[in-house]
Parts: C-alpha cells; sequence; structure tokens
C-alpha cells in the first residue's frame, strides 16, 4: 500500500459505497434550482459570442445595445459573469448550502419573476416576441447536465458533498443516480432517430461506435494503471459509463425502426425487463455474488443495458411527438411548454405508481421506476428551461455555447481533472474550507480551459 500511487483507495471506495440517497422531492428540487440559475443569468444579460471569424459579439440588456467587441476582454467577462450566476451557485446548493435547497426554489423562482417583469417594462415591443428555439432549450439543458455531471464527480470524493447525493447502493434516488440515465435520455431526444432522420445501415451505426468503445477501454486501463478507486457494484468491475453508450448504439443500430414505433418497442423491453427483475433477476444483480465469467463480474452493467436500451427508446419516441413531428411544429410555445409540463406530470404520477407497487426506484438495475423517474425529472427541467421564451432578448449564455460545441472536451477534461485532484488530496480528509476552495478553483479552471478552447475555434462536439 505504500507504493500505490493511491494509498486511501479503499477508503475512498468505502466513502461512496452503501448509501440510500435522499428523497425524490428534494432531488426535484435541486434539478429545479439548476434551469432557474439558467434563466435569471438570461434576464440578467451581457451575453458574449464568438462567430466563426473570432469576433466576439457582446450583449448588454440594460440598453439594449449590441457591441461587436474583437477583444478577449469582452469574452472572459461574460464567461466569468456565467460562472458567478450559474456555476459558482451550483456549486454551493450541492454542498454548504445542501440544507437550503427548498428555500433556494421559492428565493430564486421570486427573484426570476421580478427581472423578468422589469425586463419586458424595458424591452420593446419586437423584442418581446423573440425566444430560444427549441434546439437551443435543449442546449441549455444538456450543457446544464454537464455541469452537475462534473461538478459532483469531483465533489461527491469530499465531505462537504452531502452522502445523500451520491449514487445509492441498491434502491433509492440521489442527484447523482441521474447521471447515466439523464445523458441516454438527452441523446435520445435530439438523435436522428427522433428527428426521424435516416442514420444509414447497422455498419454505419458500429463505426459511430467505435469512439465511444475507445473511450471506454482507456478509461479502464487508466483507472487499473494507477490504482483508481473504483465502486464495482456501479457498472461492474471492468463496465464503465461509456460501455452502456456503446452497447445503447449497437442495440439502435441493429433494430433501426421508426421513431413512431420506438414508444412500443421501448415499453416492450422495459416491461420485460422489469418482470425478469421480479422473478428473482434483481436479487441477483443486487447481490455480492460474481462468478468467474466476464458476465458475472460486469452483470450490473450487462442487464441494466437492457433498461437503458429501453429508456432511449422512449426518449425517441417523446422527441419526436413532442418536438419533431408535423403537428408540433405548428403550436405556439405556450403550448409546447403545456404539453412538455403535462407529460412530466403523467410521468411522475407513473413514477410513484410503479415506485410503490412494483418495485422501488434502482438505478444500479435500471428498473422501471429507475427509468419513469429520470423521464418525469429531466422533462420537468426541460420544460422549466423552455420558459426562457418569456424572458425577453434571451439567448444562450458564453458558457452554455463554449460547452455546447465542446461537450466530449467538457466530460473528459473533467474526468482529468478529478484523477489529478484525488492522486494529489486526500479528499475524505480535507476541511470544509478547503474543499471548497479546491472545488471552486477546478470548476473555475473547467470553465476558463473551455471558453479558450471555443475562443479559439476549436470544437469537439461528440453527442
Amino acid at each position: 500500500m505504500d507504493s500505490s500511487l493511491n494509498p486511501n483507495k479503499h477508503l475512498k471506495e468505502q466513502f461512496v459505497s452503501n448509501l440510500d440517497g435522499s428523497s425524490i422531492l428534494e432531488i426535484a428540487a435541486l434539478l429545479t434550482i439548476v434551469p432557474l440559475l439558467v434563466l435569471i443569468r438570461y434576464s440578467i444579460g451581457f451575453h458574449c459570442r464568438t462567430d466563426n471569424n473570432d469576433k466576439s459579439i457582446s450583449t448588454k440588456k440594460n440598453d439594449d445595445e449590441i457591441v461587436v467587441s474583437r477583444t478577449w476582454k469582452a469574452y472572459t467577462y461574460a464567461i466569468s459573469l456565467d460562472f458567478i450566476f450559474i456555476v459558482f451557485p451550483m456549486l454551493l446548493f450541492f454542498t454548504v448550502l445542501s440544507e437550503w435547497v427548498y428555500h433556494g426554489v421559492v428565493l430564486l423562482s421570486l427573484l426570476l419573476l421580478v427581472l423578468t417583469v422589469s425586463a419586458k417594462r424595458c424591452s420593446s415591443g419586437l423584442q418581446r416576441g423573440q425566444s430560444l428555439s427549441f434546439r437551443a432549450n435543449v442546449s441549455s439543458y444538456r450543457v446544464a447536465l454537464m455541469l452537475i455531471t462534473c461538478l459532483c464527480i469531483l465533489a461527491v470524493d469530499f465531505t462537504i458533498f452531502p452522502r445523500r447525493y451520491a449514487k445509492t447502493e441498491t434502491y433509492g434516488t440521489s442527484l447523482m443516480d441521474l447521471g447515466v440515465g439523464s445523458f441516454v435520455l438527452a441523446n435520445a431526444i435530439v438523435s436522428r432517430q427522433a428527428r426521424d432522420v435516416s442514420s444509414g445501415n447497422w455498419i454505419t451505426g458500429l463505426k459511430a461506435t467505435a469512439p465511444l468503445l475507445l473511450l471506454g477501454f482507456i478509461r479502464l486501463v487508466t483507472t487499473s494503471g494507477v490504482d483508481y478507486q473504483v465502486h464495482i457494484t456501479e457498472y461492474g468491475q471492468h463496465w464503465n459509463f461509456f460501455f452502456t453508450l456503446a452497447a445503447i448504439s449497437i442495440l439502435t443500430s441493429f433494430v433501426n425502426i421508426p421513431a413512431k414505433y420506438c414508444g412500443v418497442l421501448g415499453f416492450t423491453v422495459l416491461a420485460g425487463y422489469q418482470t425478469w427483475l421480479v422473478s428473482g433477476l434483481n436479487t441477483y444483480l443486487l447481490s455480492d455474488e460474481r462468478g468467474d465469467n466476464i458476465i458475472s463480474k460486469n452483470k450490473e452493467g450487462v442487464f441494466s443495458t437492457l433498461g437503458y436500451w429501453g429508456m432511449y427508446l422512449l426518449g425517441v419516441d417523446l422527441g419526436y411527438r413532442l418536438f419533431y413531428a408535423k403537428h408540433s411544429n405548428t403550436r405556439s410555445t405556450t403550448s409546447s411548454i403545456a404539453r412538455v409540463f403535462l407529460v412530466s406530470l403523467i410521468l411522475w404520477i407513473v413514477t410513484l405508481l410503479v415506485d410503490n407497487y412494483i418495485e422501488r426506484i434502482s438505478r444500479r438495475t435500471c428498473n422501471m421506476p429507475y427509468v419513469t423517474w429520470v423521464l418525469a425529472q429531466d422533462l420537468q427541467a426541460l420544460g422549466i428551461f423552455m420558459l426562457s421564451s418569456y424572458i425577453p432578448m434571451n439567448k444562450l449564455s458564453s458558457l452554455e455555447e463554449a460547452i455546447d460545441q465542446n461537450l466530449l472536451a467538457t466530460f473528459l477534461l473533467a474526468n482529468v481533472f478529478t484523477g489529478v485532484v484525488n492522486m494529489a488530496v486526500d479528499t475524505i480528509f480535507a476541511s470544509p474550507l478547503t474543499s471548497l476552495v479546491i472545488l471552486t478553483a477546478y470548476a473555475f479552471a473547467l470553465c476558463a480551459i473551455i471558453g479558450t478552447i471555443h475562443f479559439s475555434g476549436f470544437r469537439l462536439k461528440f453527442w
């Protein structure tokens, strides 16, 4: 152990093990705070975009001017404001302000209402009609998901991060339990299949899966090489997040059907898988039993793929019917938002029924109540993002644009930073103040680097 690169590996693994999570209501409140922070940022103004000629375009809402600037200063100022109003408050609510989540929802909602009313009074009639497109709203949703993930994957290793927000061991709900499910759903909603666009044959699909498999093997080799802590009951001994995405992509390539039939197939897959679970499979998956074969060693990752595939298919169906079908384009903004919230409400009811009468929510097995929970929670968050239509002169913030154009780079860089910090710091023994300083520096460095990459015109957009 003395020669290990990670001498506290087992302590860190125990630190994130055997956890029960939080309440569904608290997680819903947390996921309400995030879009509220983004909407408040929109209402305050001053954004800076970079076009193809590397010009930064700054917008001040208080005087309704559009100012073109070629300076780096304007862009860094905008990125800094985004960090102050979006990222840093998120970090605080995930850590030191975790006991004030419900208060935060109320106060931020009131603040947003005041800022929106004030902005509307100062805006002209033409500006009142401006609104973000659905594509921009989904970009905001995916960027928020990425920010939550990047903050949590490092914060969870510090004592300042509440244990109830870390991934649950068997049953229950937590903030981090939403991670992989939300990524799967985000991919499904904007997929070529949901947009009813031909995605080619299965060979094309397999080629597109190759980068995911490569990243999965790179993660496996690097974590093993540096003796990095791995929570085996999360995916298994060798399996990881990238292999799950790759498996879903492969299944979708072989069973490529029109979007309007994906809902039926998705429900059939989930119903069959849930029946298998309650017939005894869940006992095996949640036990410590592991055989010598590769499937048994990675049983959580292998079998949960069925649940994630069912979730993906339902996401494709919802994306198609809510946003891409011909009749969806003729609806008003208010009608579209109402439909999203209505579907979310229905899914919340289904989640509570299934969770109480069939099986409790389990991310580890990706059972049916977990799938409906992720769908309900994420559609609720997306609906709140869509409320940006009522904020005059709204537009994606500079940081959102930077991350949206480099989602993969952001995620990979966050993973590298997380590994470096864990190797350099005994995170579980750090004081609250030290922990907050480290996490703030990490978050700011991540935003600054991604912003610099975007300003330089680089783009690494993978999903």
